[in-house]
Protein backbone atom coordinates (compact mmCIF):
# COMPACT_ATOMS: atom_id res chain seq x y z
CA UNK A 1 0.00 0.00 0.00
CA UNK A 2 1.54 3.24 -0.78
CA UNK A 3 0.23 7.08 -1.42
CA UNK A 4 1.88 9.54 -3.09
CA UNK A 5 5.13 11.43 -2.83
CA UNK A 6 3.92 15.23 -1.30
CA UNK A 7 6.96 17.98 -0.96
CA UNK A 8 7.31 19.29 3.00
CA UNK A 9 4.57 21.34 3.64
CA UNK A 10 5.94 25.33 4.08
CA UNK A 11 2.66 27.31 3.76
CA UNK A 12 2.03 27.83 6.84
CA UNK A 13 -1.37 26.55 6.63
CA UNK A 14 -3.75 27.76 9.66
CA UNK A 15 -5.30 24.43 10.01
CA UNK A 16 -4.58 20.56 8.66
CA UNK A 17 -7.24 20.89 5.56
CA UNK A 18 -5.04 23.45 4.40
CA UNK A 19 -2.46 21.07 4.03
CA UNK A 20 -1.26 19.62 1.13
CA UNK A 21 -3.90 16.95 0.23
CA UNK A 22 -3.27 13.21 0.55
CA UNK A 23 -5.53 10.10 -0.14
CA UNK A 24 -6.51 8.49 3.15
CA UNK A 25 -6.50 4.41 2.91
CA UNK A 26 -8.72 2.30 5.49
CA UNK A 27 -5.89 1.20 8.30
CA UNK A 28 -7.82 0.13 11.27
CA UNK A 29 -11.25 0.34 13.33
CA UNK A 30 -12.87 3.12 10.89
CA UNK A 31 -9.03 5.24 11.21
CA UNK A 32 -7.60 5.77 7.57
CA UNK A 33 -4.15 6.48 7.01
CA UNK A 34 -2.14 8.59 4.32
CA UNK A 35 1.81 8.39 4.35
CA UNK A 36 3.65 11.23 2.51
CA UNK A 37 7.40 11.23 1.59
CA UNK A 38 8.91 14.46 1.76
CA UNK A 39 12.06 13.69 -0.82
CA UNK A 40 11.25 14.14 -4.54
CA UNK A 41 10.64 11.21 -5.95
CA UNK A 42 10.71 8.80 -3.24
CA UNK A 43 7.23 6.17 -3.58
CA UNK A 44 6.59 5.55 0.14
CA UNK A 45 4.91 2.23 0.78
CA UNK A 46 3.25 0.83 4.16
CA UNK A 47 1.91 -2.63 5.33
CA UNK A 48 0.05 -3.19 8.83
CA UNK A 49 1.01 -6.57 10.40
CA UNK A 50 -0.21 -8.48 13.73
CA UNK A 51 2.01 -9.00 16.91
CA UNK A 52 1.47 -11.22 19.71
CA UNK A 53 -1.55 -10.21 22.05
CA UNK A 54 -3.79 -8.37 19.43
CA UNK A 55 -0.89 -5.73 18.81
CA UNK A 56 -0.45 -4.03 15.32
CA UNK A 57 2.62 -2.93 14.10
CA UNK A 58 2.42 -0.46 10.97
CA UNK A 59 5.50 -0.75 8.85
CA UNK A 60 6.46 2.35 6.96
CA UNK A 61 9.35 2.68 4.48
CA UNK A 62 10.55 5.33 2.32
CA UNK A 63 14.04 4.69 0.91
CA UNK A 64 15.21 6.93 3.47
CA UNK A 65 13.09 10.14 3.38
CA UNK A 66 11.51 11.96 5.88
CA UNK A 67 7.93 11.07 6.13
CA UNK A 68 4.81 12.21 7.59
CA UNK A 69 1.79 9.76 8.93
CA UNK A 70 -1.25 11.03 8.64
CA UNK A 71 -3.99 9.30 11.06
CA UNK A 72 -8.15 10.26 10.82
CA UNK A 73 -10.87 9.35 12.59
CA UNK A 74 -14.27 10.24 12.70
CA UNK A 75 -14.94 12.37 15.66
CA UNK A 76 -18.17 9.96 16.75
CA UNK A 77 -18.81 10.84 20.32
CA UNK A 78 -15.08 11.28 21.47
CA UNK A 79 -14.12 12.65 25.18
CA UNK A 80 -10.55 13.67 24.78
CA UNK A 81 -7.24 13.15 23.72
CA UNK A 82 -4.11 11.62 25.84
CA UNK A 83 -0.70 12.24 24.91
CA UNK A 84 2.93 12.34 26.93
CA UNK A 85 2.58 15.59 26.64
CA UNK A 86 -0.89 16.72 27.46
CA UNK A 87 -0.40 18.03 31.40
CA UNK A 88 -3.71 19.66 31.64
CA UNK A 89 -5.25 20.00 28.17
CA UNK A 90 -6.27 16.65 28.15
CA UNK A 91 -9.76 17.51 26.17
CA UNK A 92 -10.29 17.54 22.61
CA UNK A 93 -8.03 20.68 20.89
CA UNK A 94 -8.39 22.15 17.57
CA UNK A 95 -6.11 21.21 14.62
CA UNK A 96 -4.71 24.42 14.89
CA UNK A 97 -3.05 24.59 18.25
CA UNK A 98 -2.15 20.97 18.91
CA UNK A 99 1.39 20.26 18.73
CA UNK A 100 4.39 18.76 20.79
CA UNK A 101 7.68 17.30 19.81
CA UNK A 102 9.20 14.71 21.48
CA UNK A 103 12.56 12.69 21.69
CA UNK A 104 13.72 10.44 24.00
CA UNK A 105 14.70 13.14 26.79
CA UNK A 106 10.82 15.09 26.03
CA UNK A 107 7.97 12.73 25.78
CA UNK A 108 7.23 10.01 23.17
CA UNK A 109 5.81 9.95 19.92
CA UNK A 110 2.32 8.12 21.11
CA UNK A 111 -1.16 9.41 22.07
CA UNK A 112 -4.98 7.79 22.87
CA UNK A 113 -8.43 9.30 21.36
CA UNK A 114 -11.33 8.24 23.47
CA UNK A 115 -15.06 8.51 23.84
CA UNK A 116 -17.10 9.22 26.53
CA UNK A 117 -17.41 5.62 28.18
CA UNK A 118 -13.70 5.73 27.89
CA UNK A 119 -13.31 3.04 25.55
CA UNK A 120 -10.40 4.20 22.85
CA UNK A 121 -10.86 5.34 19.08
CA UNK A 122 -7.10 5.42 18.28
CA UNK A 123 -4.36 4.27 20.08
CA UNK A 124 -0.59 4.73 18.94
CA UNK A 125 2.97 4.91 19.50
CA UNK A 126 6.17 5.14 17.81
CA UNK A 127 7.92 1.39 18.43
CA UNK A 128 11.46 3.45 18.21
CA UNK A 129 11.39 6.42 21.32
CA UNK A 130 14.77 7.41 20.57
CA UNK A 131 14.86 9.96 17.50
CA UNK A 132 12.86 13.45 17.00
CA UNK A 133 10.10 13.58 15.99
CA UNK A 134 6.89 16.55 15.92
CA UNK A 135 3.47 15.80 15.66
CA UNK A 136 0.22 17.79 15.00
CA UNK A 137 -3.34 16.60 16.55
CA UNK A 138 -7.13 17.80 16.70
CA UNK A 139 -10.30 18.49 15.93
CA UNK A 140 -10.32 19.28 12.16
CA UNK A 141 -13.06 21.27 11.87
CA UNK A 142 -13.72 21.62 7.94
CA UNK A 143 -13.62 17.90 7.95
CA UNK A 144 -15.69 17.05 11.66
CA UNK A 145 -12.64 14.30 12.07
CA UNK A 146 -9.57 14.11 14.80
CA UNK A 147 -6.51 13.88 13.02
CA UNK A 148 -2.89 12.93 13.91
CA UNK A 149 -0.08 13.88 11.41
CA UNK A 150 2.96 12.69 12.85
CA UNK A 151 6.73 13.49 11.28
CA UNK A 152 9.39 11.08 11.14
CA UNK A 153 13.06 11.97 10.28
CA UNK A 154 14.77 9.97 7.37
CA UNK A 155 15.59 6.62 8.35
CA UNK A 156 17.24 3.51 6.40
CA UNK A 157 15.34 1.47 8.27
CA UNK A 158 11.53 0.99 8.03
CA UNK A 159 9.78 3.16 10.88
CA UNK A 160 7.08 1.00 12.96
CA UNK A 161 4.32 2.51 14.88
CA UNK A 162 2.55 -0.01 17.42
CA UNK A 163 -1.54 0.56 17.12
CA UNK A 164 -4.00 -0.88 19.40
CA UNK A 165 -7.18 -2.15 18.20
CA UNK A 166 -10.30 -0.37 20.11
CA UNK A 167 -9.58 -1.07 23.76
CA UNK A 168 -12.77 -0.53 26.41
CA UNK A 169 -10.57 1.59 28.42
CA UNK A 170 -7.49 4.05 27.86
CA UNK A 171 -5.35 1.91 30.31
CA UNK A 172 -6.19 -1.47 29.30
CA UNK A 173 -4.67 -0.03 25.91
CA UNK A 174 -1.24 1.49 27.61
CA UNK A 175 -0.97 -1.75 28.75
CA UNK A 176 -0.67 -3.81 25.33
CA UNK A 177 1.53 -0.88 24.65
CA UNK A 178 3.42 -1.11 27.82
CA UNK A 179 3.82 -5.40 27.54
CA UNK A 180 5.67 -4.88 24.71
CA UNK A 181 7.95 -1.94 25.12
CA UNK A 182 8.65 -3.60 28.69
CA UNK A 183 8.96 -7.27 27.48
CA UNK A 184 13.36 -7.14 27.50
CA UNK A 185 13.59 -4.89 30.50
CA UNK A 186 15.29 -5.80 34.10
CA UNK A 187 13.99 -6.65 37.09
CA UNK A 188 13.37 -3.52 39.17
CA UNK A 189 15.88 -3.38 42.57
CA UNK A 190 13.77 -3.53 45.31
CA UNK A 191 14.98 -0.62 46.73
CA UNK A 192 13.81 1.17 43.52
CA UNK A 193 10.17 0.46 45.50
CA UNK A 194 9.87 1.52 48.68
CA UNK A 195 9.14 5.16 50.14
CA UNK A 196 11.75 7.37 49.75
CA UNK A 197 12.63 10.72 52.34
CA UNK A 198 13.77 13.45 50.01
CA UNK A 199 14.95 16.86 51.38
CA UNK A 200 13.90 19.08 48.51
CA UNK A 201 10.39 20.38 49.54
CA UNK A 202 11.26 20.04 53.48
CA UNK A 203 15.25 21.93 52.92
CA UNK A 204 14.83 23.64 49.92
CA UNK A 205 18.97 24.25 49.44
CA UNK A 206 19.25 24.61 53.10
CA UNK A 207 20.74 21.71 54.33
CA UNK A 208 23.16 19.88 56.58
CA UNK A 209 24.46 17.19 57.84
CA UNK A 210 23.03 17.03 60.79
CA UNK A 211 19.76 18.40 59.79
CA UNK A 212 19.57 15.71 57.08
CA UNK A 213 20.54 12.85 59.76
CA UNK A 214 17.82 13.72 62.27
CA UNK A 215 15.40 13.53 59.02
CA UNK A 216 16.78 9.99 58.23
CA UNK A 217 16.05 8.46 61.52
CA UNK A 218 12.72 9.63 61.82
CA UNK A 219 11.60 8.62 58.58
CA UNK A 220 13.29 4.96 58.31
CA UNK A 221 11.72 4.68 61.47
CA UNK A 222 8.12 5.95 60.01
CA UNK A 223 8.77 3.03 56.63
CA UNK A 224 11.16 5.21 54.37
CA UNK A 225 13.43 2.96 52.83
CA UNK A 226 15.58 5.59 50.89
CA UNK A 227 16.89 8.96 51.25
CA UNK A 228 17.42 11.59 48.13
CA UNK A 229 19.74 14.67 48.98
CA UNK A 230 18.21 16.91 46.72
CA UNK A 231 19.65 20.04 45.27
CA UNK A 232 21.57 22.86 48.07
CA UNK A 233 24.24 19.94 49.09
CA UNK A 234 27.03 20.82 46.42
CA UNK A 235 29.31 23.97 46.52
CA UNK A 236 27.58 27.10 45.12
CA UNK A 237 24.15 25.18 45.73
CA UNK A 238 21.90 28.75 46.79
CA UNK A 239 19.93 31.20 45.20
CA UNK A 240 17.20 28.82 43.79
CA UNK A 241 19.22 29.02 40.41
CA UNK A 242 21.73 26.86 38.06
CA UNK A 243 24.81 29.63 37.88
CA UNK A 244 27.16 27.57 40.13
CA UNK A 245 26.43 23.94 38.47
CA UNK A 246 29.15 22.08 36.65
CA UNK A 247 31.97 21.26 39.44
CA UNK A 248 29.56 19.06 41.68
CA UNK A 249 31.83 19.02 44.62
CA UNK A 250 30.01 18.96 47.78
CA UNK A 251 29.81 21.81 50.09
CA UNK A 252 32.15 21.48 53.03
CA UNK A 253 30.72 23.92 55.52
CA UNK A 254 27.46 21.83 55.15
CA UNK A 255 28.77 18.92 54.73
CA UNK A 256 32.19 18.44 56.17
CA UNK A 257 32.80 14.65 55.86
CA UNK A 258 30.33 13.71 53.26
CA UNK A 259 31.43 10.03 53.04
CA UNK A 260 31.01 9.61 56.41
CA UNK A 261 27.71 11.21 56.51
CA UNK A 262 26.21 9.11 53.44
CA UNK A 263 27.45 6.42 55.39
CA UNK A 264 25.55 7.08 58.76
CA UNK A 265 22.56 7.84 56.89
CA UNK A 266 23.02 4.47 55.55
CA UNK A 267 23.70 2.70 59.04
CA UNK A 268 19.51 3.80 59.59
CA UNK A 269 18.88 1.11 56.70
CA UNK A 270 18.32 3.97 54.05
CA UNK A 271 19.42 3.95 50.63
CA UNK A 272 21.11 7.40 50.12
CA UNK A 273 21.20 9.08 46.49
CA UNK A 274 22.01 12.49 45.69
CA UNK A 275 20.73 15.16 42.77
CA UNK A 276 22.66 16.62 39.96
CA UNK A 277 22.06 18.04 36.62
CA UNK A 278 25.01 16.97 34.83
CA UNK A 279 24.03 18.48 31.69
CA UNK A 280 24.16 21.94 33.27
CA UNK A 281 27.09 24.50 33.09
CA UNK A 282 26.90 27.95 34.96
CA UNK A 283 29.26 30.53 34.96
CA UNK A 284 29.82 30.47 38.44
CA UNK A 285 31.42 26.68 38.20
CA UNK A 286 35.17 26.56 38.29
CA UNK A 287 34.98 23.98 35.02
CA UNK A 288 33.29 27.15 33.28
CA UNK A 289 36.21 28.03 31.36
CA UNK A 290 37.03 24.67 30.40
CA UNK A 291 33.46 23.65 28.96
CA UNK A 292 32.28 26.91 28.09
CA UNK A 293 32.98 26.06 24.27
CA UNK A 294 30.74 22.77 24.48
CA UNK A 295 27.63 24.34 25.84
CA UNK A 296 26.84 27.14 23.61
CA UNK A 297 22.98 27.46 24.16
CA UNK A 298 21.38 29.06 26.81
CA UNK A 299 19.04 26.34 29.45
CA UNK A 300 15.38 27.08 29.90
CA UNK A 301 15.99 27.32 33.63
CA UNK A 302 18.01 29.75 35.32
CA UNK A 303 21.41 31.07 35.07
CA UNK A 304 22.92 28.19 33.70
CA UNK A 305 24.23 26.74 29.91
CA UNK A 306 23.26 22.95 28.63
CA UNK A 307 26.39 20.93 27.84
CA UNK A 308 25.79 19.40 24.19
CA UNK A 309 25.23 15.39 24.51
CA UNK A 310 26.09 15.14 20.88
CA UNK A 311 29.85 15.87 21.72
CA UNK A 312 32.06 12.85 22.46
CA UNK A 313 34.11 14.75 25.08
CA UNK A 314 30.91 15.67 27.15
CA UNK A 315 29.32 12.47 27.46
CA UNK A 316 33.03 11.12 28.33
CA UNK A 317 32.98 14.18 31.19
CA UNK A 318 29.29 13.32 32.75
CA UNK A 319 30.06 9.66 32.88
CA UNK A 320 33.52 10.33 35.08
CA UNK A 321 31.70 12.51 37.04
CA UNK A 322 28.72 10.55 38.07
CA UNK A 323 30.55 7.76 38.14
CA UNK A 324 33.35 9.72 40.82
CA UNK A 325 30.17 10.32 42.83
CA UNK A 326 28.88 7.12 43.59
CA UNK A 327 32.35 5.71 43.94
CA UNK A 328 34.19 8.56 46.02
CA UNK A 329 31.11 9.13 48.92
CA UNK A 330 29.48 5.02 48.71
CA UNK A 331 26.18 6.31 47.24
CA UNK A 332 23.54 3.87 46.60
CA UNK A 333 22.14 6.25 43.17
CA UNK A 334 21.27 9.38 41.52
CA UNK A 335 18.64 11.53 41.13
CA UNK A 336 19.42 12.45 37.66
CA UNK A 337 17.98 16.16 36.49
CA UNK A 338 17.18 18.06 33.65
CA UNK A 339 18.16 15.83 30.87
CA UNK A 340 15.78 17.24 29.01
CA UNK A 341 17.37 20.42 28.55
CA UNK A 342 19.55 18.57 25.88
CA UNK A 343 16.04 19.45 23.51
CA UNK A 344 17.72 23.04 23.50
CA UNK A 345 20.02 21.42 20.71
CA UNK A 346 16.64 20.13 19.03
CA UNK A 347 15.97 20.16 15.15
CA UNK A 348 19.72 22.60 14.57
CA UNK A 349 20.84 20.14 11.98
CA UNK A 350 23.83 19.23 14.31
CA UNK A 351 22.27 15.38 15.15
CA UNK A 352 19.88 13.92 16.67
CA UNK A 353 19.57 14.80 20.27
CA UNK A 354 18.08 11.16 21.28
CA UNK A 355 20.24 9.50 19.64
CA UNK A 356 23.05 11.00 21.14
CA UNK A 357 21.75 10.65 24.76
CA UNK A 358 20.98 7.04 24.03
CA UNK A 359 24.58 6.98 23.93
CA UNK A 360 25.42 9.25 26.88
CA UNK A 361 22.98 6.98 29.07
CA UNK A 362 23.95 3.80 27.90
CA UNK A 363 27.50 4.31 29.10
CA UNK A 364 26.81 6.52 32.33
CA UNK A 365 24.61 3.38 33.35
CA UNK A 366 27.33 0.94 32.59
CA UNK A 367 30.37 2.73 34.24
CA UNK A 368 27.62 3.53 37.69
CA UNK A 369 26.88 -0.19 37.63
CA UNK A 370 30.57 -1.18 37.21
CA UNK A 371 30.95 1.15 40.69
CA UNK A 372 28.01 -0.01 42.34
CA UNK A 373 25.73 -2.57 40.89
CA UNK A 374 21.75 -2.59 41.42
CA UNK A 375 22.30 1.37 41.00
CA UNK A 376 19.28 3.32 42.10
CA UNK A 377 18.58 6.40 39.21
CA UNK A 378 15.87 8.37 39.14
CA UNK A 379 14.25 10.24 36.27
CA UNK A 380 11.77 12.88 36.48
CA UNK A 381 8.92 13.43 33.83
CA UNK A 382 9.24 14.88 31.28
CA UNK A 383 11.84 12.05 30.50
CA UNK A 384 10.21 8.82 31.41
CA UNK A 385 8.97 7.28 28.44
CA UNK A 386 9.47 3.66 27.54
CA UNK A 387 12.60 4.38 25.93
CA UNK A 388 14.13 5.34 28.90
CA UNK A 389 13.61 1.68 30.52
CA UNK A 390 17.05 0.55 30.31
CA UNK A 391 18.40 3.65 31.78
CA UNK A 392 16.62 4.47 34.88
CA UNK A 393 14.43 2.36 37.72
CA UNK A 394 12.58 5.19 40.14
CA UNK A 395 10.38 7.48 37.39
CA UNK A 396 9.36 10.52 39.48
CA UNK A 397 6.15 12.38 38.16
CA UNK A 398 6.63 15.85 37.70
CA UNK A 399 6.55 18.67 40.41
CA UNK A 400 3.10 19.42 41.85
CA UNK A 401 4.45 21.16 45.64
CA UNK A 402 1.01 21.02 48.24
CA UNK A 403 -1.28 19.51 45.29
CA UNK A 404 -2.59 16.10 45.90
CA UNK A 405 -5.07 15.97 43.19
CA UNK A 406 -2.23 17.07 40.77
CA UNK A 407 -0.36 13.99 42.00
CA UNK A 408 -2.68 11.42 41.66
CA UNK A 409 -3.10 12.80 38.17
CA UNK A 410 0.56 12.83 37.09
CA UNK A 411 1.75 9.35 38.90
CA UNK A 412 -1.17 7.59 36.72
CA UNK A 413 -0.60 9.27 33.75
CA UNK A 414 3.23 8.47 34.41
CA UNK A 415 2.35 4.88 34.93
CA UNK A 416 0.07 4.37 31.36
CA UNK A 417 3.15 4.25 29.83
CA UNK A 418 6.06 3.50 32.52
CA UNK A 419 8.16 0.57 31.67
CA UNK A 420 11.03 -0.59 33.60
CA UNK A 421 10.93 1.15 36.80
CA UNK A 422 8.70 1.97 39.94
CA UNK A 423 6.56 5.33 39.28
CA UNK A 424 7.46 7.67 42.36
CA UNK A 425 4.97 10.34 43.50
CA UNK A 426 6.79 13.88 43.58
CA UNK A 427 7.36 14.84 47.23
CA UNK A 428 4.58 15.16 49.37
CA UNK A 429 4.49 18.71 51.63
CA UNK A 430 2.08 19.87 53.89
CA UNK A 431 2.07 22.64 56.30
CA UNK A 432 3.20 21.71 60.31
CA UNK A 433 -0.72 23.25 61.12
CA UNK A 434 -2.81 21.09 58.88
CA UNK A 435 -5.27 19.26 59.65
CA UNK A 436 -4.57 15.07 59.77
CA UNK A 437 -6.86 14.89 57.13
CA UNK A 438 -5.13 17.27 55.18
CA UNK A 439 -1.59 14.41 55.56
CA UNK A 440 -3.68 11.94 54.63
CA UNK A 441 -5.12 13.20 51.36
CA UNK A 442 -1.20 13.73 50.07
CA UNK A 443 -0.58 9.90 50.92
CA UNK A 444 -3.45 9.34 49.48
CA UNK A 445 -2.90 11.12 46.04
CA UNK A 446 -0.16 9.45 45.66
CA UNK A 447 -1.01 6.18 46.49
CA UNK A 448 -1.00 4.50 43.02
CA UNK A 449 2.82 5.43 42.93
CA UNK A 450 6.04 4.81 45.42
CA UNK A 451 5.57 7.69 47.99
CA UNK A 452 7.70 10.46 48.51
CA UNK A 453 7.94 12.29 51.53
CA UNK A 454 9.54 16.01 52.25
CA UNK A 455 8.67 17.74 55.14
CA UNK A 456 10.79 18.09 58.45
CA UNK A 457 9.41 14.99 60.25
CA UNK A 458 10.65 16.81 63.72
CA UNK A 459 8.80 19.81 63.25
CA UNK A 460 4.97 18.05 62.48
CA UNK A 461 2.48 17.16 65.23
CA UNK A 462 2.85 13.63 66.13
CA UNK A 463 -0.72 13.19 64.46
CA UNK A 464 1.18 13.95 61.24
CA UNK A 465 3.88 11.40 61.81
CA UNK A 466 0.73 8.71 62.93
CA UNK A 467 -0.67 9.35 59.88
CA UNK A 468 2.20 9.03 57.71
CA UNK A 469 3.68 5.86 59.40
CA UNK A 470 -0.50 4.53 59.21
CA UNK A 471 -0.34 5.31 55.50
CA UNK A 472 2.85 3.95 54.93
CA UNK A 473 2.51 0.73 56.41
CA UNK A 474 -1.14 -0.06 54.23
CA UNK A 475 1.35 1.05 50.85
CA UNK A 476 3.70 -1.58 51.99
CA UNK A 477 1.17 -4.21 53.04
CA UNK A 478 -0.33 -3.34 49.02
CA UNK A 479 2.16 -2.92 47.50
CA UNK A 480 2.29 -5.29 44.78
CA UNK A 481 -1.46 -4.90 44.21
CA UNK A 482 -0.50 -0.94 43.78
CA UNK A 483 2.53 -1.36 41.50
CA UNK A 484 2.02 -4.76 39.64
CA UNK A 485 -2.13 -5.14 39.97
CA UNK A 486 -4.32 -4.10 36.71
CA UNK A 487 -5.32 -0.31 37.35
CA UNK A 488 -7.99 1.45 35.81
CA UNK A 489 -8.53 4.98 36.58
CA UNK A 490 -10.82 5.85 34.50
CA UNK A 491 -11.12 8.74 31.79
CA UNK A 492 -8.04 11.10 31.55
CA UNK A 493 -10.10 14.09 31.22
CA UNK A 494 -11.91 13.50 34.37
CA UNK A 495 -8.80 13.46 36.39
CA UNK A 496 -9.21 9.88 37.48
CA UNK A 497 -11.86 10.30 40.97
CA UNK A 498 -12.45 6.51 41.07
CA UNK A 499 -9.37 4.20 40.65
CA UNK A 500 -9.41 0.32 40.72
CA UNK A 501 -5.91 -1.93 41.26
CA UNK A 502 -6.83 -5.26 41.28
CA UNK A 503 -4.93 -8.47 41.36
CA UNK A 504 -6.62 -12.02 41.96
CA UNK A 505 -9.39 -12.19 44.66
CA UNK A 506 -8.14 -8.63 45.49
CA UNK A 507 -9.40 -5.03 44.80
CA UNK A 508 -8.22 -1.57 46.22
CA UNK A 509 -10.06 1.29 45.09
CA UNK A 510 -9.32 4.88 46.31
CA UNK A 511 -12.18 7.42 46.04
CA UNK A 512 -11.28 11.44 45.30
CA UNK A 513 -14.71 13.05 44.81
CA UNK A 514 -18.55 12.63 45.37
CA UNK A 515 -18.84 9.18 43.44
CA UNK A 516 -20.64 6.11 44.20
CA UNK A 517 -18.27 2.70 44.05
CA UNK A 518 -18.72 -0.73 43.00
CA UNK A 519 -18.25 -3.69 44.77
CA UNK A 520 -17.84 -6.53 42.90
CA UNK A 521 -18.62 -9.33 45.36
CA UNK A 522 -18.70 -12.06 42.42
CA UNK A 523 -15.38 -10.75 41.26
CA UNK A 524 -13.00 -10.02 44.39
CA UNK A 525 -12.89 -11.27 48.04
CA UNK A 526 -10.66 -9.00 49.63
CA UNK A 527 -11.52 -5.06 49.15
CA UNK A 528 -9.98 -1.88 50.59
CA UNK A 529 -12.29 1.19 49.78
CA UNK A 530 -9.84 4.17 50.53
CA UNK A 531 -11.73 7.56 51.00
CA UNK A 532 -9.97 10.62 49.45
CA UNK A 533 -13.00 12.81 49.11
CA UNK A 534 -14.35 15.63 51.12
CA UNK A 535 -17.26 13.33 52.93
CA UNK A 536 -17.28 11.34 55.57
CA UNK A 537 -18.84 8.52 54.23
CA UNK A 538 -18.18 6.46 50.63
CA UNK A 539 -21.25 5.59 48.69
CA UNK A 540 -21.06 2.59 47.47
CA UNK A 541 -22.64 -0.09 44.83
CA UNK A 542 -23.02 -3.88 45.80
CA UNK A 543 -22.78 -6.12 42.76
CA UNK A 544 -22.67 -9.48 42.42
CA UNK A 545 -25.41 -10.80 45.15
CA UNK A 546 -24.92 -9.36 48.99
CA UNK A 547 -22.82 -10.92 51.37
CA UNK A 548 -21.23 -10.83 55.08
CA UNK A 549 -18.17 -9.12 55.58
CA UNK A 550 -15.43 -9.10 57.99
CA UNK A 551 -14.02 -5.87 57.97
CA UNK A 552 -11.98 -2.66 59.73
CA UNK A 553 -12.40 1.09 59.52
CA UNK A 554 -9.51 3.37 59.80
CA UNK A 555 -9.34 6.89 60.09
CA UNK A 556 -6.84 8.89 58.76
CA UNK A 557 -3.94 8.73 61.08
CA UNK A 558 -4.87 4.72 61.28
CA UNK A 559 -7.00 4.63 64.20
CA UNK A 560 -9.55 1.97 64.24
CA UNK A 561 -13.02 3.15 64.06
CA UNK A 562 -16.42 1.97 66.05
CA UNK A 563 -18.74 -0.09 64.35
CA UNK A 564 -17.75 -1.47 60.72
CA UNK A 565 -20.06 -3.21 58.15
CA UNK A 566 -21.20 -7.03 58.94
CA UNK A 567 -23.28 -7.02 55.83
CA UNK A 568 -23.56 -5.80 52.52
CA UNK A 569 -27.05 -6.38 51.08
CA UNK A 570 -27.23 -5.68 47.23
CA UNK A 571 -27.84 -2.13 45.83
CA UNK A 572 -26.64 0.85 47.00
CA UNK A 573 -25.58 2.28 50.86
CA UNK A 574 -23.31 4.27 52.56
CA UNK A 575 -20.32 3.01 54.70
CA UNK A 576 -19.61 5.15 57.46
CA UNK A 577 -15.48 5.82 56.39
CA UNK A 578 -13.72 9.01 57.64
CA UNK A 579 -12.75 11.33 55.17
CA UNK A 580 -8.53 10.32 55.13
CA UNK A 581 -9.35 6.63 56.16
CA UNK A 582 -10.32 3.05 54.86
CA UNK A 583 -12.30 0.27 55.20
CA UNK A 584 -10.66 -3.22 55.11
CA UNK A 585 -13.92 -5.46 54.11
CA UNK A 586 -13.40 -9.56 53.62
CA UNK A 587 -16.44 -11.14 52.30
CA UNK A 588 -17.20 -13.98 54.44
CA UNK A 589 -20.45 -15.29 53.05
CA UNK A 590 -21.60 -14.81 49.48
CA UNK A 591 -25.67 -14.61 48.44
CA UNK A 592 -28.11 -16.44 50.19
Amino acid sequence: MHTTTAPSDASGAVTTAGLTPARGEPLLDGVSLAVLAHAPGVDPRWTLGELHGGLRVLEVRADGAPVELRFCVDLGDAAGYWHPQGGWRRTLLADWEGRSRVSLVDGHAAGCLYDHTGATLLTFAAADPVPEAALRFGVSEENDTHVVHLHLPASARAHRILLVPRSPSVARAMRTLRAWFGAATAAVPEAARTPVYSTWYAFNQDVDAAAVETQAALASALGCGALILDDGWQELGHGRGYAGCGDWEPDRAKFPDFAGHVARVREQGLSYLVWVAPLLLGPGAACHRRWATSAPAPATVPGAYVLDPRRPEVRAHVVGLCARLVGAYGLDGLKLDFLDQAMVYAGDGAGDVGQAMVTLLAELRAALESVRPGVLLELRQPYTGPGMAPFGNMLRSFDCPGDATANRVRTLDTALLAVGGAVHSDMLLWSADAPVTTVARQLIGALHSVPQISVRLDRVPAAHRDAIGFWLAQWRGHRELLLDGDVEPGRPDELYPLVRASAGEHCLLSVHGDRVVPLDLSAYRHFCVVNGSDRDRVMVEVLGGGGRVQGVVHGPDGRIMDDPPTYLPEGARSLAVPRGGMASLTITEGPR
